[in-house]
């Protein structure tokens, strides 16, 4: 009897599934003409797509930067324009503060002209009749006849003098003022250059320092890759060596003769292994050819003898030549003639034969099964 309930040996059928498995990959890279005739590359797909990652986050990091720099300006322009306005207001405020304590309507000198209070401070129009207040139409006194006169031109000449020192003194105040805030104006100006020179210079420092990184970074990316570029060569003048070493330790540039004989005498050959001829073999042959080489001296010697022969029998054979000659050209065309009836006769027993192939012989033609048996696997 047999026994049907035998235990399933896990090993054995592991190892045959991984047979399969193996069968259908090895299936895939033969069938595949892609794959087996261009191939991929997967590793130097692989480091080309992190190089082109790498390269976008060092992109993406050289446009925050460039960002930050951007706003850091804005903010910093923003801060200047605002200092100037701040700057033009205190100056405007101190201007009306100056206009306010200085400039006052009551110290004017044409003040009594439009005082609102003038009328409230003024004297009555006579108070008797040698009131030196009282003019022409009062008849009691006339221009120059009163006794005050002198004292009234020395005191109007002290008082002119007075108002011209005091416009003096006003004058030289406003150019000691106007003077005094110029120079304020420009210590300011001065100060503010100087910040934008230090702002300035920090972003140059900035920017330099920002230069000075991305040209490490990029000495590194290109060390780097110079390395990966020398180790690359290395590996393939390695491989060179190796493959060069394969070919001239082996068989084929030793030449081995043993590896061409066929096991079915020594006289046959495998001719995809066949090394070339033994020295003797070549030897004789070299032999074969100073002989075919003596040969054929010995023919050209000749063969320049009978040239000269020929030339001193050129003008004797002339005329027997054109006879020669018109006789070849009519047995030309009669072997012409005779050629094409052959070749008439031989086209007609090739249709007949393939009209016996076609028609007679095969009959049966190969189905889609037929070709369908091949290329189902891989041994």
């Amino acid at each position: 009897m047999y026994k049907l309930d035998l235990p399933v040996d896990y090993k054995e059928a592991a190892a045959i599934e991984r047979r399969r498995a193996m069968e259908e990959e090895r299936k895939t890279r033969i069938f595949n003409a892609k794959t087996r005739q261009i191939g991929v590359d997967k590793q130097a797909i692989d480091q080309q797509i992190f190089d082109k990652k790498q390269m976008e986050q060092y992109e993406e990091k050289r446009h925050q930067a460039f960002a930050a720099d951007a706003v850091r300006n804005d903010k910093i322009g923003c801060m200047l324009e605002e200092r100037q306005l701040q700057d033009c207001r205190a100056l405007h405020s101190a201007l009306n503060e100056f206009r306010a304590l200085h400039q006052q309507p009551a110290s004017r000198r044409e003040f009594d002209l439009y005082d609102p209070d003038g009328l409230k401070k003024d004297k009555p129009a006579r108070v008797h009749d040698d009131d030196p207040r009282c003019g022409i139409s009062s008849l009691q006194k006339f221009d120059g006849e009163d006794l005050n006169n002198k004292a009234r031109s020395e005191f109007q000449k002290e008082q002119a003098r007075k108002w011209n020192e005091a416009q003096m003194r006003e004058k030289a105040q406003a150019e000691q003022n106007q003077r005094a805030a110029d120079r304020l104006y420009e210590l300011k100006q001065r100060e503010l250059d100087e910040r934008a020179c230090d702002l300035q210079k920090a972003e140059e420092d900035c920017r330099r320092a920002i230069n000075m990184a991305t040209s490490s970074y990029n000495q590194a990316l290109d060390n780097e890759q110079k390395e990966r570029a020398r180790l690359k060569q290395q590996q393939d003048n390695d491989d060179k060596m190796t493959e060069i070493s394969n070919n001239v330790f082996g068989d084929i540039l030793t030449e081995n003769p043993a590896v061409a004989q066929s096991a079915f005498g020594p006289h046959r050959v495998i001719t995809d292994r066949w090394k070339g001829m033994s020295p003797q073999e070549i030897e004789d042959i070299r032999k074969q050819q100073e002989r075919q080489r003596a040969e054929n001296e010995r023919l050209r010697q000749e063969e320049e003898l009978r040239n000269r022969e020929f030339e001193r029998q050129a003008s004797a054979n002339a005329r027997a030549a054109l006879m020669i000659e018109r006789e070849l050209e009519r047995k030309r065309k009669e072997i012409e003639r005779q050629q094409a009836d052959e070749n008439r006769r031989l086209a007609h027993e090739q249709k007949a034969h393939q009209d016996f192939l076609d028609k007679e012989l095969y009959t049966n033609p190969p189905t889609a099964s037929y070709f369908m048996q091949f290329n189902t696997s891989t041994r």
